[in-house]
């Protein structure tokens, strides 16, 4: 019999193998295992107990929950495979399945107890964690992807199904868990938890991240939730399916190919819209960098972004740039880079035009292999900008690796599906508006709907409620804005908001809670990273603090003077930036790195971190005003008032700000100091109104250090004597 047992799995395995197409990857890490040892995986459909039976190098005892095994079928079925029944409701439970690890050597457990019916992570049990530590174990991650598009998965009606999806096994390198020596059941039952959810998250992020271009990525989502899917919409009335976006990236892609060389930087200053996606995806789809401008950061910021990337060629629209008063920072533009208008391609666009794009949209990965002969993903794909500590905007280099690896690293937090809608209010050059109002939910299969400014108050809750929306990405100062001009009923089928780019305010918390009964979950990034580091979700939740880090993350503090609590928050992670782009360099990038060697990331900020892993940020430690989840120079603002007051002494400091999250305070030397002057100078040398402090206050002296630098604490106290901050 038990010949004819291995004979049938064999040919079974050998036919499935071909259905599916699957791959098992990481098998030298099975082999390398020691025994006991405890395998944990996913758990994505009926018949992922059926994939591990088969393609495992070795059959393990299966821990089953009394109630799968009640149907005839699967009993029978259960008969020819060795199983260990485990009642997670039973107490005595764990003894008997550490008795069974002791004694078969390997065993095999689904930690959620039960199929995904979200698409996401479902809670992580302790048992396996606490079983494997009493019995001497070793656990060993395995990671199961493409099941749960399949016919056998509970998520019908939240993704596009098929009888054959292709499945990828990847087994991880196997670990001890260690709890502690605390005696009390509580606190060690807590670890285990908290020790079982990130070796979950770890499978996760394993599952969905495949290395790719993000070119790629699109069209493996289109192959995955269907090319007819409509995907975007705005509020011009453009509405794309996946298909009609490869199109229409096509056409414009073509005028990009004339305009550029291979590996070029593409300018790209558009608001939130479906042009805008297009865009970028036609640079992708010709392997372009996308940079996205910053259109908020004045004239001089958009010239020194164009000459710190090496942007030859921008990419806007006449409709965008009169409607937002942008002509002068155009004509600036235009005098470094060419201009290249949308609405000016589309009397270029030929049948042979159109019937090349057609082509590409409908043998989009072909199309791509013969076109793109380097598709490397760890290629530079975007390039963002922010400013430095000299008020110089800097290029953040983030390759295609760094995009898909945040993007799955979320995905194991977030579950979007067919049933959300984005409503995104951020703009691409924002990397939050990048990851989560574009690339994410274009990933996943949502709707996304994108409307150009995040600051009409009172049309956004408005169209939440006509959409239906269900997610919403968006800062503090903008969550304030809706909630106070919202109906109660305008947010009623949001699932997840989400708020990142400055401190939560607890007014907004309560006020959301109170007034439409939605819990905010709070995160924190940072361009550099992609950009999300850490995020509350509804497995794991915390007031008052960022969330946990994501997988694969690894951080440490780096300890600050005069801070006993906490330090300098360091990390690093697959979507960690290839490096900067510095104005008046060589072109090259520079990495990030610390004394521990390069890849390690220096945020900045100050945070503590408990001992569940929670992130609570104390203060930023670079001199930054976050304004509405824009960073802001202090250097430019005084720069502005040396343009005004040449002759005189003058220091800006960030105090809290209930609406915006910080204000600018500028104090001068100068008695007439007026800040309508620094308006005018701001217009004069085209910087950003963002830099224009919103109080100007005069003071007999500026407070100096003995080696006649400026005091900021002492001026930090000054100003809020003076101001009542």
């Amino acid at each position: 019999m038990g010949l004819i047992i291995a004979f049938v799995r064999i040919l079974l395995r050998a036919c499935v193998r071909r259905l599916f197409r699957v791959r098992v990857i990481g098998r030298k890490h099975f082999h390398a295992c020691e025994r006991p040892t405890l395998i944990v995986a996913n758990h994505i459909s009926t018949v992922d107990g059926l994939f591990l039976y088969l393609f495992l190098p070795e059959i393990p005892t299966f821990v089953v929950d009394p109630s799968t095994s009640r149907p005839a079928l699967v009993r029978r079925l259960l008969r020819r495979v060795d199983t260990f029944e485990m009642d997670p409701t039973n107490p005595l439970a764990l003894k008997g399945l550490v008795k069974t690890l002791k004694d078969r050597q390997l065993v095999a457990i689904f930690p959620e107890g039960r199929v995904t019916n979200t698409g996401s992570l479902m809670k992580a049990y302790d048992a396996p964690v606490l079983a494997a530590e009493l019995a001497g174990a070793q656990i060993l991650p395995v990671a199961l992807e493409g099941l749960q598009y399949s016919r056998w998965s509970l998520l019908g009606g939240l993704f596009r199904t098929r009888r054959f999806p292709a499945v990828k096994i990847r087994i991880l390198e196997a670990r001890h868990v260690t709890l502690g020596d605390d005696d009390n059941a509580l606190p060690k039952r807590e670890a285990a938890r908290d020790q079982m959810l990130r070796i979950m998250r770890e499978i996760a992020f394993e599952a969905a991240y495949e290395p790719a271009t993000l070119y790629e990525t699109i069209v493996a989502a289109m192959a995955r939730h269907g090319p007819g899917r409509t995907i975007i919409e705005d509020s011009t009335g453009a509405r794309l399916t996946y298909r009609q976006l490869l199109l229409r990236a096509n056409v414009v892609g073509q005028f990009i190919n004339l305009d550029t060389e291979p590996g070029d930087a593409v300018g790209i200053m558009l608001p939130s819209t479906a042009a805008a996606i297009v865009t970028f995806t036609a640079a992708l789809a010709r392997g372009r960098k996308a940079a996205l401008l910053n259109f908020t950061a004045g004239a001089r910021g958009l010239v020194i972004a164009c000459e710190t990337a090496d942007i030859n060629v921008v990419y806007t629209a006449r409709a965008f740039v009169r409607e937002a008063g942008l002509e002068k920072q155009t004509a600036a533009l235009e005098e470094v880079a060419r201009v290249v208008y949308l609405e000016d391609l589309a009397p270029r666009v030929s049948l042979l035009r159109k019937l090349r794009a057609l082509w590409c949209a409908y043998a989009p990965a072909l199309a791509y292999r013969l076109r793109q002969r380097r598709r490397d993903p760890h290629d530079v794909a975007v390039i963002l900008f922010t400013s430095g500590s000299e008020g110089i905007p800097k290029g953040v280099v983030l390759t295609h690796s760094n995009i898909v690896a945040n993007r799955a690293q979320v995905q194991t937090l977030i579950d979007l599906s067919h049933r959300d809608t984005v409503l995104n209010i951020l703009p691409m050059f924002h990397a939050f508006g990048l990851l989560g109002g574009v690339f994410l939910p274009l990933c996943d299969g949502a709707r996304v709907y994108c409307y150009p400014s995040p600051l009409h108050y009172r049309i956004i809750p408005e169209l939440s409620y006509k959409l239906g929306a269900t997610c919403l990405f968006g800062t503090n100062t903008f969550l304030a804005g809706y909630a106070k001009h919202a109906h109660p009923y305008d947010f009623q089928a949001m699932r997840y908001v989400i708020a990142g780019a400055e401190k939560l305010s607890d007014d907004t918390r309560r006020l959301w809670h109170e007034k439409f009964g939605i819990r905010i979950f709070e995160g924190y990034g940072a361009t550099e990273a992609s950009p999300v580091i850490a995020v509350n979700t509804p497995m794991a939740n915390k007031s008052e603090t960022v969330g946990q880090l994501l997988a694969r993350m690894d951080a440490y503090i780096e300890p600050v003077d005069g801070i006993a609590h906490g330090g300098r928050l360091v990390v690093r992670g697959p979507n960690v930036m290839r490096g900067y782009l510095f104005h008046g360099g060589d072109g090259e990038h520079y990495p990030p790195s610390t004394d521990r060697g390069q890849g390690w990331y220096d945020t900045g900020d100050i945070v503590d971190i408990d001992p569940n892993g929670f992130i609570s940020i104390v203060g930023r430690h670079k001199r930054f005003a976050k304004i509405g989840g824009e960073m802001v120079s202090l250097l430019q603002t005084e720069e502005l008032a040396q343009l005004a007051w040449p002759d005189h002494a003058h220091a800006a400091v960030a105090l809290p700000d209930t609406r915006k999250g910080e204000q600018i305070i500028m104090l001068s030397e100068y008695p007439e100091c007026d800040r309508s002057e620094l308006v005018s100078a701001a217009k004069r040398c085209g910087a950003s109104e963002l830099s224009i402090p919103k109080r100007v206050v005069y003071c007999e002296e500026i407070p100096l250090l003995g080696s006649g630098k400026t005091d900021y604490p002492a001026l930090r106290e000054l100003a809020k004597s003076l101001v009542g901050g």
